[in-house]
């Protein structure tokens, strides 16, 4: 099958390359804002890249693609804006146009818990949509566009609210900001909020798994399933498994002083952080969806994935 994958040289995107290359022909389309090249390296030879910024003409580029996976966007809900939503809006809406054009199958689109907002744990599909960020609204915004252009455009769509998905290639998130800081400074860690923040995380080999199940399995013209751990995690253990570990390879001496900043709203590590989130699967599982990790582990994973990648450079 000829796929295409917007932001394909990002954390997601590499890590479902990886995964598709061996049985597809994959184009990758990515301005390498947010993703690089050095991600998909490996697999140059065996694909077609293209450094292109997704608000140009990109009809040509879907030329006789079957299926697209789109990823592009900016990744960070702490640095959103109203100028993130509409760049993010019209490159949605500037690859939707390019599936029409060219007759595209499939569209496959990673939207996040955050659409959420501040809702019930446990949340399904049907809880009603409030985002408080930015990023939130974006993505509610984006699924909105790609509901529409699939039923005027005979498109089969499939949406996928993220919960916090880690694993190799991640260049943002907590544990991320976490190594960062302590290869600074390793005798205090600078925490956002008040360290009770708690919430789901993924192993991204989980989240491209449960992708591919329900594109294999799902029925409806557009399907939107949560995609998440069955449990949480909050920050100050995150923060106790980087030092953990950060201290078993040598990269840190001694557990560090824990500065906790106090956050905003109750805690929150910023404004528009959801301090508490915990997605309901079970949609997903009936068609066969078991994460390998749970959330724990999938951190410790994670830690050590991006520990390794440093102590090789």
């Amino acid at each position: 099958m000829r796929l295409l994958i917007t932001g394909g040289a990002g954390f997601i995107g590499s890590n479902l390359v990886g995964k598709l290359v061996k049985s597809n022909e994959i184009i990758v389309i990515d301005n390498l804002s947010g993703g690089k090249e050095e991600f998909i390296e490996p697999f140059l030879d065996e694909i077609k890249f293209y450094k292109v910024d997704l608000l140009e003409d990109i009809s040509s580029y879907f030329f006789g693609v079957e299926e697209v996976w789109h990823l592009a966007a900016d990744p960070s809900v702490k640095d959103s804006s109203i100028n993130t939503f509409f760049r993010d809006l019209k490159i949605t809406k500037n690859v939707l146009e390019a599936c029409k054009k060219n007759k595209v199958k499939k569209i496959l689109f990673t939207s996040s818990s955050t659409v959420y907002g501040d809702s019930e744990l446990n949340t399904p599909e049907n809880c009603e949509t409030k985002p408080i960020s930015f990023y939130g609204a974006t993505k509610l915004a984006c699924e909105s566009l790609i509901s529409t252009y699939c039923s005027l455009c005979k498109i089969r769509g499939f949406i996928f609210r993220l919960a916090n998905i880690i694993g190799k290639n991640s260049t943002h998130g907590v544990i991320y900001d976490f190594i960062q800081k302590l290869l600074k400074n390793g005798e205090q860690l600078e925490i956002l909020g008040d360290g009770t923040q708690t919430k789901s995380y993924l192993s991204v080999e989980d989240c491209i798994n449960g992708m591919l199940i329900a594109k294999n399995k799902a029925e409806n013209p557009v399907n939107i399933f949560n995609l998440g751990s069955k449990d949480r995690i909050n920050v100050k253990e995150i923060a106790s498994v980087v030092v953990e570990e950060m201290i078993s390879s040598g990269l840190l001496q001694k557990k560090p002083e824990f500065k906790f900043t106090g956050g905003v709203e109750g805690g929150r590590g910023w404004k528009g952080d959801v301090k508490e989130m915990l997605l309901n699967i079970s949609k997903l599982e009936k068609l066969g969806f078991k994460p390998e990790y749970n959330s724990k582990e999938a951190v410790r994973k994670c830690v050590m994935e991006i520990i390794n990648t440093l102590c090789k450079k």
